[in-house]
């Protein structure tokens, strides 16, 4: 299996929203947004597989290493070698790598965050990052597009917290932030225990709310010039938007499951934003 297989495969498996996206670009775009999100998959499921801080901290460090490797034109992961050639043509940046491990790290040292400005900084690193790792792969003409693509990746992170609120609790991780849970009256041992009641439906049309206001926001920030290269990011804000509605017209039940679009819609809803934009 060469790297770009090994990639392309441990994307397909995913099941992710983001694969779909990826379908209409150009091969070379192609390759390399799948090595990214294979990059993205293999560090987050360090995190999320390891029932042992101390080994998961290890493997992190390992994959600091091999940034640091790749950069040097030493990669040995398939991951790695198959995103290294797309570094310097896309100007994608290390550093920018190594914050997204950063973000893992977070996971690893805090499980709850006070209020949304810290949430918002673990978010950068675990989404807004690898929405500008990714604009750069996309293409764009004004730096004006970065700062969309950083704020499109909060906005995607914002619905994932809320899609895995009860999957994050089992695992002892809470991103909603205490300050919220205060207003709306709804412990985090509430969360922990996949208690449903009126006050946390409150709560979740209250994130709700606020990530539709962050997708507002970062599409006025796409300058018109880049709309067309910037497709596939728009392709994934509109799967993921109508997954945040989908979720609340279920009345956010996703405490003790977790909602979906089914790849048919998916793909639906891919190629419908491809043709309009």
């Amino acid at each position: 299996m060469s790297p770009d297989e090994y990639c392309q495969q441990k994307a397909a498996q995913s099941g992710s929203s983001f694969y779909y996206s990826f379908l209409f670009l150009p091969r070379e775009k192609r390759l390399a947004i799948t090595a990214l999100y294979a990059f993205c998959r293999e560090v987050d499921d360090v995190v999320d597989e390891c029932t042992d801080d101390s080994v998961a901290r290890n493997k992190l460090a390992w994959w600091r290493r091999e940034v640091t490797a790749m950069t040097a034109g030493n990669p040995s992961h398939p991951v790695t070698q198959a995103l290294a050639p797309h570094m310097t043509r896309f100007k994608l940046q290390a550093r920018h790598l190594q914050a997204i491990i950063d973000g893992m790290e977070m996971d690893l040292d805090q499980t709850r965050y006070l209020d949304y400005p810290g949430l918002q900084k673990y978010c950068w690193h675990a989404a807004g990052v690898v929405g500008i790792l990714s604009a750069s792969i996309f293409g764009y003409s004004d730096p004006a597009t970065l700062q969309y693509a950083e704020k499109l990746g909060l906005a995607l992170q914002l619905t994932n917290i809320i899609r895995d609120v009860g999957e994050d609790a089992r695992r002892g991780r809470i991103y909603i932030p205490v300050n919220d849970l205060q207003q709306f009256n709804v412990k985090a041992a509430d969360l922990l225990k996949g208690q449903y009641s009126e006050d946390f439906v409150k709560l979740m049309q209250f994130q709700a709310a606020r990530a539709r206001a962050v997708y507002q926001e970062a599409y006025a920030l796409l300058p018109p010039a880049d709309r067309k290269p910037q497709k596939t990011g728009l392709i994934m804000g509109a799967i993921y938007h109508t997954l945040l509605d989908e979720i609340e017209r279920d009345g956010f039940h996703v405490l003790q499951q977790k909602i979906s679009l089914t790849p048919i819609r998916k793909l639906w809803i891919a190629w419908k934003t491809y043709v309009r934009n």
